[in-house]
């Protein structure tokens, strides 16, 4: 009886469990959504196990507890970190995606979300941050099941990207800072020509130009305007003030 209690007292005591079982404990707390647990574990792991198996998987699987926690910076580094420790890892792929899951996913806080703020109009860094870490995924393991998606998100940033030029164009265009405006309509066009604020891009150009008296240039943005957005609410009332 006294050799049992000993052995059940062991197995409830974490100072003396194994490798294997303070990940299977890790493991469990993460799968059931006891991330604070999880972390806590996997922590416990790396510092008693540094060198064996199940320390690399922790550094991996704690990066993905801080994510489902929505703890963006902690995200970042210990991804960053397991890359740089096993940047030959089998799964240093999912390193790189879990980082741009974190910028992507930064979270609008209390205030953006009951204002119901438009992504597009809050500061880019993030967005940057995001395009670049899954570019450097699409980049390095182009073959990776992460790509495709890293990929779709690109397309949605770089639109992202392009419809916050256009908001700033706007605040410029509504205080009279026409030349101001007509650069952030022009960094749009140059940097994101596919993207669907081209056509807004382009009628900023034509109403700041008309404002400064730049015809020519005025006259250039409108014809490249009506021939690519023929449909345009502008396009179409100008044509019919024309044949008035």
């Amino acid at each position: 009886m006294l050799l049992s209690a000993c052995s059940f007292l062991d197995k409830q005591d974490p100072t003396t469990w194994s490798a294997e079982k303070i990940y299977r404990e890790a493991k469990d707390a993460l799968d059931s959504g006891q991330y604070d647990t999880a972390v806590k574990h996997y922590e416990t792991l790396e510092s008693r196990y540094p060198y064996g198996r199940y320390a690399q998987q922790a550094q991996l699987e704690i990066a993905y507890a801080y994510y489902k926690q929505s703890e963006q910076a902690s995200t970042v580094a210990a991804a960053e970190r397991f890359i740089k420790l096993h940047p030959n890892h089998p799964n240093v792929d999912y390193a790189y995606y879990l980082k741009g899951l974190a910028y992507f996913n930064e979270d609008l806080g209390v205030l953006g979300n009951v204002a119901g703020q438009d992504r597009t109009e809050r500061d880019p860094k993030s967005v940057r941050e995001a395009f670049d870490a899954f570019k450097d995924l699409v980049q390095r393991y182009p073959d990776s099941r992460y790509t495709p998606d890293a990929i779709a998100r690109m397309r949605f940033l770089v639109n992202a990207l392009a419809f916050h030029e256009i908001h700033v164009a706007r605040y410029y265009m509504k205080r009279g800072a026409y030349v101001a405006a007509a650069n952030r309509a022009q960094y749009a066009l140059k940097n994101y020509p596919q993207a669907p604020s081209s056509e807004e891009a382009l009628l900023i150009l034509v109403k700041a130009y008309d404002a400064l008296g730049m015809t020519q240039l005025r006259n250039d943005a409108d014809r490249v305007l009506r021939m690519n957005f023929p449909g345009n609410a502008y396009v179409k009332d100008m044509v019919s003030r024309s044949e008035r």
